[in-house]
């Protein structure tokens, strides 16, 4: 279609409704008033879209009413929740305190941030070092301790079979023939197991508390020596050599990141080859973070004085005390 000849009949009829506006015409005025605005009649316009025009947004008449604009209501911005600003800063700092883990230590992005990701590499290190290290000799000859070896012949065989660790070499055998005392009431054993940091830091004081609260219950100790390489289960094998009533193994637990230095101490009664683990008892996380050592060897000489008078120990001990 023609635009000029659209525009011409557009002007056309709006100059017939304006001359019909003036002369009074009701019946017009009122189908403009309806059509277009309430206004008065003679205030009516009708204002048409330019098709020429390339403004999207054409300015209206004076006398059109502009709205008010609206009022923007200023909101303070709240802080995000988090390491920064904790919901709850008293109770985050209260778990803080009672566990040594990695909580609330917060994060860079998606990451770690530096010092607590260099923290875990150098607590990862002192965990693969305690369990590829060696028991530092003085140690051993400052308690007395002689050593005798499992049939593991390195640390690469010690982690990828147990149960080489489980059994006492025929050397070893003949050895603690030779220098152990037979059928003692107790029998104190020690091994590096699966952390030779946990001997040096805390076998010391654990043994010297053990030995002195068994004397004081006037009990029988066997010749403690040193197993390098043992599992728990080693102490069945000396079970059958010796015979004692009870034994004690003092053994180096398997480290985490938290503590690589951490002790156990399995206790059973008369160990045999074929004994149960259910037989077994044990005393675990001995170290400064945990159950302090000294504490530790005077509580172990309640638990042997207990197992020797119900003659029990792990499962059946604990059905026999009812």
């Amino acid at each position: 279609m023609n635009p000029e000849l659209v525009e011409q009949i557009t002007k056309m009829v709006v100059e017939k409704l304006q001359t019909k506006a003036a002369v009074g015409s009701e019946s017009t005025v009122e189908e403009v008033r309806t059509k277009v605005t309430n206004e008065p009649a003679a205030s009516v316009e009708v204002k048409f879209w330019n098709h020429r025009s390339n403004n999207v947004e054409e300015k209206c008449n004076s006398d059109c009413t502009e709205s008010e604009p609206e009022k923007e209501i200023a909101v303070e911005p709240k802080p995000p929740v988090g390491l920064e600003n904790p919901f709850n800063k008293e109770e985050l700092d209260l778990l803080i305190s009672k566990t040594p883990a990695r909580i609330g230590v917060g994060r860079a992005g998606l990451r770690p941030k530096t010092d607590t990701w260099l923290k875990f590499r150098f607590d990862h290190a002192a965990a693969v070092d305690a369990v590829y290290g060696d028991v530092d000799p003085k140690i051993l000859e400052s308690l007395s301790l002689f050593k005798v070896n499992t049939k593991v012949a390195d640390k690469e065989v010690y982690v990828r079979r147990p149960d080489f660790g489980r059994k006492l070499s025929d050397e070893a055998k003949q050895l603690i023939n030779e220098k152990c005392k037979k059928s003692p009431t107790v029998q104190i054993i020690v091994s590096d197991g699966l952390s030779s940091k946990a001997v040096e830091e805390n076998v010391e004081d654990v043994y010297l508390s053990l030995n002195q609260s068994l004397q004081s219950l006037g009990l029988d100790v066997g010749t403690p020596f040193f197993i390098e390489k043992g599992r728990v289960a080693a102490m069945d094998d000396v079970g059958e050599l010796l015979k004692p009533k009870v034994i004690v193994y003092l053994i180096g637990e398997r480290p985490g990141l938290v503590s690589a230095e951490s002790l156990s101490a399995y206790l059973c009664y008369e160990p045999r080859q074929g004994t149960i683990e259910a037989d077994r008892m044990v005393i675990s996380n001995i170290h400064k973070g945990g159950i302090p050592p000294v504490e530790a060897g005077a509580y172990i000489g309640t638990v042997v004085q207990k197992i020797l008078k119900y003659e029990a120990s792990g499962v059946s001990l604990v059905n026999k005390e009812g």
